[in-house]
């Protein structure tokens, strides 16, 4: 626990580095993920990533927020846990649903006061945003200030990403039928982003998988340039693999690199972009 006395929550489509969350007890509410036989699991706990993966032949699941019972649970679980107040950190409000019902579950609670933070943003970039959620109460920032410092941070912050195929995405209403029959057919892959209300959109568009991984780098460079020093997330699936090399070649590019972080992707981001996905983001330091 930190001195403040303030619990850092998230839910689990920030992906949120593990050992990260473990050392700064960061409390992960989990996404659902739901199939058609009327099964439900909670994503991270009830099914991992490579579960999820072995059964996408055979269903693509869908994806839901936590419920309203799930969010109260975790809050009441910090403040009996000896924490006082609480910053919670969600997935973008235009994404999911769960900004809304974590304000609306926040004012439900008597004696323990919570600041939401809409980071905008998804995946990586989302959880670089928890993490300074968690390093800014440990230096010492004051809890009033804590949510315009994140929604100024967040606000800053960029994620791009890549996948294989289109077929998650598409499916999962995420792009449309334009974009998906232009990179089936063309082998057109979109650079996607979340723009200022927190919305997918298409970034760039390339042609082939190995060009659309270094038009990322570039507008990592390009965003990079803005600020003094950076903060940059590489998030990669099992079957792309290119943690070493998108490293490498980031650091020999963008000169203002301070810190590199790391991480998977969770079942629930799986579910709608399919198991080949590349993810880049940068904040600044």
């Amino acid at each position: 626990m930190n001195d403040q006395r303030i619990a850092v929550l998230t839910d689990s489509g920030t992906n949120t580095p593990e050992e990260f969350a473990r050392e700064h007890d960061i409390r992960i509410v989990p996404l659902l993920i739901n199939y058609r036989d009327g099964s439900t699991y909670r994503s991270g706990e009830d099914i991992s990533a490579d579960e999820l993966i072995e059964r996408l032949p055979e269903e693509i699941p869908t994806t839901s927020l936590p419920t309203p019972h799930m969010i109260r649970e975790a809050i009441e679980q910090a403040r009996a846990d000896g924490y006082e107040r609480g910053v919670f950190v969600t997935i973008s409000s235009t994404l999911s649903a769960t900004y809304q019902t974590v304000r609306t579950v926040a004012r439900m609670i008597d004696d323990f006061e919570l600041a939401v933070c809409d980071t905008k943003s998804i995946g990586v970039v989302a959880g670089m945003v928890t993490m300074r959620a968690a390093q800014m109460i440990e230096n010492g920032i004051p809890f009033a200030e804590l949510e315009a410092r994140l929604a100024d941070i967040a606000e800053k912050s960029r994620v791009y990403f890549v996948t294989k195929t289109l077929d998650y995405l598409y499916k999962g209403g995420r792009i449309n039928q334009l974009t998906y029959r232009l990179g089936s057919v063309l082998n057109i892959k979109p650079v996607i982003t979340c723009n200022e209300e927190g919305r997918y959109v298409v970034e760039k568009k390339v042609r082939g998988w190995e060009r659309a991984i270094a038009a990322q780098v570039q507008l990592i460079k390009a965003h990079a340039s803005k600020f003094e020093q950076v903060r940059v997330g590489i998030c990669c699936t099992d079957a792309c693999d290119l943690f070493d090399s998108l490293e490498a070649t980031l650091r020999e590019q963008v000169s203002n690199i301070c810190e590199v972080i790391r991480s998977g992707l969770t079942p629930d981001l799986i579910v709608h972009t399919g198991p080949e996905m590349v993810g880049l983001g940068i904040q600044p330091a």
